[in-house]
């Protein structure tokens, strides 16, 4: 009892003394609270600002496919969204697949990454929101949650289609507050699960080893137009349901003093995250700095440049397991250069993570006899490097056309080879008795994104 009373006595530290969050209701909202329920002096949290240029935020500022009532007040907003990409790895694995990313899973082949489309309502200060998705990205992340198996009337099937719903009510106090209850993107990480949203296509390390969605319900608070701040109640890190009795709790923080900085700090605390293991705890924190130290939008040269640094750190303790050897620590660095008019971007990132014991690590294969495994499980501690070189095209707000360089490299065999990390032949139900998947310490790719939202 006293732990637990510790455990809540320091959220709450957390809840209250840390900068406050500056999202709109979701990245992909069409609104920051209801118009029509605020006064003329606006309340509304970050009026006038420029934000489309954030890295994790999405750029559109029109859209297109709203309905108004008779007072001119936005009834109900839809949007749609493509993103299809051609991926080559350099060294071709034959099973064509693609390792180590939540956001690149196929190589060497054309793959509709994600098909989504949505509606959003925030009139008469009712929130409501159901985007629905398809494509690889749903089978990447997922289709990895076990927790579906815990008990009955739950399956990959009920909600791997649903991006992101909610249902929620805005109050009208302080710079607005509203409560929501639902599945919601996780704001764990500076870049969006929505790939067009980031200055790169492949996400950064530690982005890509924090979760995406969440289902539980939060708390938005606005105590000025400069601050924000989100309490969840959660089932668990990426997960439907929870693996075992007990609710995870996360604060996320954003502060923009004007439209040129955003300062980021998110927390969360696990409420037993591992299966049959109900005395683990999980923390994770990250905090992030974006800035934008360049604006001439007129320009047909340089137009804009900004830069943004993610750093993470998290670990999970008790029950057996201890935090020295399962913890998380990495950072990211990237700058953006945005050229005549803002129509061109160039982005040059690069990323680190140490993660001995493979804490939140990806699995590098479905065969469990592999030399990342025997690694890991002699004690070996991996370590990783990414640095990508990103070029955009976007001609107008609804579409970009994107190239990207990537490199990776690790201390021990964790990409895919030629041979593949499937089976003998690549083909997932070929016996692979006693063969082992080809596994390099480095790996490098060309990927071609053609993304369109409206």
């Amino acid at each position: 009892m006293k732990s637990k009373t510790i455990q809540a006595v320091f959220l709450l530290g957390l809840f209250v003394l840390s900068p406050m969050n500056a999202q709109e209701i979701t990245k992909d909202s069409t609104s920051v609270q209801p118009k029509d329920s605020l006064t003329a002096e606006s309340k509304i949290p970050f009026d006038g600002y420029d934000l489309t240029w954030i890295n994790g935020q999405n750029r559109q500022t029109d859209f297109p496919l709203t309905l108004k009532d008779k007072n001119g007040e936005t009834i109900l907003t839809g949007v749609t969204y493509v993103d299809a990409y051609y991926n080559y790895d350099f060294r071709r694995p034959k099973d064509n697949t693609h390792t180590i990313s939540a956001a690149i899973g196929r190589s060497n082949e054309f793959t509709i990454n994600m098909a989504s489309i949505g509606l959003e309502t925030n009139y008469k200060n009712v929130i409501g929101r159901l985007w629905l998705q398809f494509g690889q990205m749903g089978s990447i992340i997922q289709d990895l949650d076990g927790t579906v198996n815990h008990g009955k009337n739950t399956s990959i099937g009920n909600l791997k289609y649903i991006r992101e719903a909610a249902a929620g009510y805005h109050f009208d106090v302080m710079h607005g507050l509203n409560v929501e209850a639902g599945i919601f993107m996780s704001y764990i990480g500076l870049e969006s699960y929505v790939l067009s949203e980031n200055w790169n296509y492949q996400r950064s390390l530690v982005c890509d080893f924090t979760p995406f969605y969440f289902q539980g319900a939060r708390i938005q608070a606005y105590p000025s137009k400069k601050y924000k701040v989100e309490l969840w109640i959660l089932n668990g890190w990426q997960t439907y349901n929870s693996w075992n009795t007990g609710l995870g709790l996360g604060v996320s923080n954003y502060y923009r003093p004007n439209e040129n900085l955003q300062l980021v700090a998110n927390f969360y605390l696990n409420g037993k995250d591992t299966r049959n293991n109900s005395g683990v705890r999980r923390f994770h924190h990250d905090h992030s700095i974006v800035a934008r130290y360049y604006k001439n939008k007129e320009s047909k040269g340089l137009s804009q440049a900004g830069f943004s640094i993610n750093n993470h750190y998290g670990f999970q303790t008790g029950g057996g397991v201890k935090a020295k050897d399962n913890y998380m620590i990495g950072t990211s660095i990237a700058n953006r250069l945005w050229f005549y008019h803002n129509k061109i971007g160039l982005t040059l990132r690069a990323d680190a993570v140490s993660n001995p014991g493979a804490y939140l690590a990806f699995s590098p294969s479905p065969v469990a006899n592999n030399d990342f495994n025997d690694a890991i499980a002699n004690g070996e501690k991996l370590k990783m490097f990414q640095g990508t070189a990103t070029i955009d095209i976007m001609p107008n707000q609804f579409f970009t056309f994107r190239l990207e360089y990537g490199f990776r490299k690790s201390n021990i065999p964790y990409f895919a080879g030629r041979e593949g990390t499937t089976s003998p032949d690549g083909w997932i139900d070929t016996p692979v008795e006693s063969w082992r998947p080809d596994l390099k310490k480095s790996d490098s790719r060309i990927t071609l994104g053609v993304i369109f939202r409206l």
